[in-house]
């Protein structure tokens, strides 16, 4: 796939988003908000902290054990939320170029896919950042992999402190200390795990 920083990086773009199953109303609103910020022709990356242009691109990587099931989330301090690892999608990068390399910066540890979704995206969600620079984050979620004694190492620059938990601790959480959209991430994982589920 193509970055999207030509006409056919865009198209690839805009084709791995509509790829995605919605799982609610939400994603589905979503996902067509963003399919149509794509075809605009906006500017899609963050050209200058923090919040040039307003709304820009975002990967997310959701890191789970695969042997026990527990998320990885970071106490992050700008956001002063529990977060997926990500960050910004640079021009040229991929989506997945831009999981692979915060990967590396933000844990050391190499981007490894998950046999159930690979390197394609799972999630799309649409949101407001709290504190100063407000913006908005299109946020595209992708589902990495690694064992807990893996992950020895989180950049402290960008967290405080890193917390693995089962998706029933998540859940149970209230959701103003989280993104927004982690609950409904965490319930479409679940979805998306279950016996005969679609692909």
């Amino acid at each position: 796939m193509n970055g999207p920083t030509t006409d056919a990086g865009r198209g690839d773009l805009s084709r791995t988003i509509a790829a995605i199953t919605p799982c609610d109303p939400a994603e589905r609103a979503h996902i067509d908000d963003v399919l149509a910020w794509i075809g605009s022709g906006a500017d899609l990356f963050r050209l200058a902290k923090p919040a040039t242009p307003p709304k820009h691109l975002v990967a997310y990587f959701q890191v789970i054990d695969p042997d026990t099931g527990q998320l990885l989330l970071g106490e992050h301090r700008k956001a002063g939320l529990l977060l997926p690892n990500g960050g910004h999608v640079e021009p040229g990068e991929t989506l997945w170029d831009t999981v692979a390399r915060e990967c590396r910066e933000e844990l050391r540890i190499r981007a490894e896919p998950s046999p159930e979704f690979g390197t394609a995206p799972v999630f799309v969600s649409v949101t407001s950042t709290r504190g100063p620079g407000e913006h908005v984050d299109v946020s595209v979620w992708h589902v990495v992999h690694a064992h807990r004694t893996d992950v020895s190492y989180f950049d402290a620059d960008e967290f405080t402190a890193m917390r693995w938990l089962t998706p029933q601790e998540i859940l149970a959480m209230p959701t103003d200390g989280l993104d927004p959209c982690q609950h409904r991430f965490v319930r479409k994982l679940a979805t998306a795990a279950a016996p005969g589920a679609a692909r």
